[in-house]
């Protein structure tokens, strides 16, 4: 085609360009006509491909009241165990995507699309709190009492806790409204995440955030990472030198050790995510004075040795947002915090 283009007077790159057609791949097929066309993206027409009425004797099959709700992994050795051969495994689900067929085909319910939760971040304490339940081991193999604990992501300040022997949303709802009162929250001022459980979903529970003004939040089904700062805190409390190595006794026992818990926690722990003060401190908005009060003996020390020191002091400056689910395009270190929670919220 392009040589007789050609011979009418055509030149050569305008010919190609109208069949869409690289100079340079004529030129190989010039040099030498037995290898072909092996483009990637060339249309191909194989020689045993089925007809018309072949394919529409597969569509037939496949949607027939037998074989209907099976997927085409069933129908074929159904099929060789009668003697019939009509096409292959992958030719049935060839032919079924081509026709936009290759769906759910069972009674069940098909999978549901999980969209990531809505991006998250707090400036300051009291917006952004987090929440689940984790087990505490009985004596009784199989019973288990329920710690229920509550977090202030920015702080990490565990603003609240209790344990009970049953797992419910109307005991969440009583820990939750207590929190309320004791750090003086606002409607429309927290969003408190959870996981997608039944206390957390239960109607009491949602009700009462909806009378408090929170606004709820939830992970995935099945996704702990959607929920990380509890995950986290409770492998803390879990992997703690002094937690039992036995079951606890009593529902006592096990809120007496918590309760020792939460207080070096709060106030003891110098957690690292937020530049090693403890998580009372932040919340109280301590935090600024003391990093800096750091980076002033730090930069002392600097200034007696400078020798010693091959470029600058350790970063003691406080972290400013913290985030929850971000969405991919956040470039956390250069954000800067402004405006208030729900201008900051990601759809």
């Amino acid at each position: 085609m392009v040589q007789e283009a050609m011979n009418s007077g055509a030149r050569q790159e305008r010919a190609c360009n109208i069949i869409d057609l690289s100079e340079r791949t004529l030129q190989r097929w010039q040099v030498d006509q037995s290898r072909g066309d092996q483009r990637p993206n060339r249309t191909q027409m194989p020689a045993n491909r089925l007809s018309v009425q072949e394919r529409k004797h597969v569509l037939t099959i496949a949607n027939s009241e037998e074989f209907g709700s099976l997927p085409p992994s069933q129908i074929v050795p159904i099929l060789a165990d009668r003697g019939e051969y009509i096409a292959s495994e992958a030719t049935f689900y060839r032919i079924l995507r081509a026709e936009n067929q290759l769906r759910h085909r069972g009674a069940e319910r098909p999978a549901q699309r999980r969209h990531k939760p809505r991006a998250l971040c707090a400036t300051a304490p009291n917006e952004l709190f987090s929440w689940d339940i984790t087990y505490l081991p009985t004596p009784v193999k199989g019973i288990y009492f329920y710690l229920y604990l509550f977090m202030d992501i920015f702080s990490r300040e565990i603003v609240g806790w209790q344990i009970y022997d049953a797992e419910s949303s109307e005991l969440a709802s009583e820990v939750m409204r207590d929190i309320c009162a004791r750090e003086a929250i606002k409607p429309n001022q927290v969003v408190l995440h959870s996981d997608n459980g039944n206390p957390m979903k239960g109607a009491t529970m949602l009700a009462t955030l909806q009378t408090l003004g929170v606004a709820p939040s939830f992970s995935r089904p099945a996704v702990s990472n959607d929920n990380p700062y509890s995950e986290s805190l409770f492998k803390t409390l879990k992997y703690r030198p002094a937690y039992p190595r036995r079951a606890f006794e009593s529902l006592l026992a096990a809120r007496q050790w918590v309760g020792v818990f939460v207080k070096w926690y709060n106030e003891e722990h110098r957690h690292s995510a937020i530049n090693f003060v403890t998580p009372a401190e932040r919340h109280a908005g301590l935090d600024t004075a003391l990093l800096e009060k750091r980076d002033i003996v730090y930069e002392a020390a600097k200034n007696r040795r400078p020798e010693r020191w091959s470029g600058a002091t350790r970063n003691w400056q406080p972290v400013l947002v913290v985030h929850l689910n971000p969405d991919q395009h956040i470039n956390k270190k250069d954000e800067k915090p402004e405006g208030n929670l729900e201008l900051k919220m990601a759809a």
